[in-house]
């Protein structure tokens, strides 16, 4: 194999158990000869350990010296994201009724109270008030008619603006809500991978 042109490009997100040998395979797309790309993604580049973080970054630079060492007359080229980040997947806990009835009531509690804070700042009741006496021209200190669809609209409206109902999804366009979390947990990634490759050269620099 000489002179043989690879490309790579590192996936952004991989997720691997305890004790995984994680190979270049797992974390890249290989695009090469099939027989050179197949021994290329067999290389192991880590293996989680007990003391390794829930978060892993790989440079690219550690997977370009790891196919150099097996292959040196090969020609690596990458492409796109510079670190992949393995996820370390933990065994989950198991479920327990109490704290889930518990973390229900303490969000649903302080909706609630967010919801009723905001109207009682906007003097809804007021609003509502004035309407009905716009409408029917009769004063009614407790408008319901207007009050109970208002109420109902409220919460379906909350429903179109996540664009979920429980586990359903409404329609194919992402919510805002993801994608607030998408763009935070973007913004992490790219901490990490810094935070990371800073650290790595601090350790490799005392060493």
């Amino acid at each position: 194999m000489r002179d043989e042109i690879v490309y790579i490009r590192l996936r952004h997100r991989y997720q691997a158990t305890r004790s995984q040998i994680i190979k270049i395979g797992d974390i890249a797309q290989i695009v090469c000869s099939k027989d050179l790309r197949g021994s290329i993604g067999e290389i192991t580049i880590h293996q989680v350990k007990p003391e390794d973080k829930k978060l892993i970054v790989i440079d690219i630079m550690k997977v370009i010296r790891a196919i150099n060492i097996k292959f040196p007359l090969v020609e690596v080229q990458a492409f796109g994201d510079a670190e992949a980040i393995v996820e370390v997947y933990l065994e989950k806990k198991s479920f327990k009724p109490i704290f889930f009835i518990g973390v229900w009531l303490l969000l649903f509690t302080g909706a609630g109270l967010a919801i009723m804070n905001f109207h009682e700042d906007v003097n809804m009741l007021e609003v509502h008030q004035k309407l009905y006496e716009i409408i029917t021209g009769q004063e009614n200190p407790r408008p319901l008619i207007l009050q109970i669809p208002y109420s109902i609209g409220l919460g379906f409206g909350m429903i179109l603006f996540f664009n979920h109902l429980f586990k359903k999804r409404i329609n194919e366009e992402p919510s805002p809500l993801e994608v607030e979390m998408f763009n935070y947990q973007q913004a992490l990634d790219h901490y990490i991978s810094i935070h990371e490759n800073s650290e790595s050269e601090k350790k490799n620099n005392d060493t």
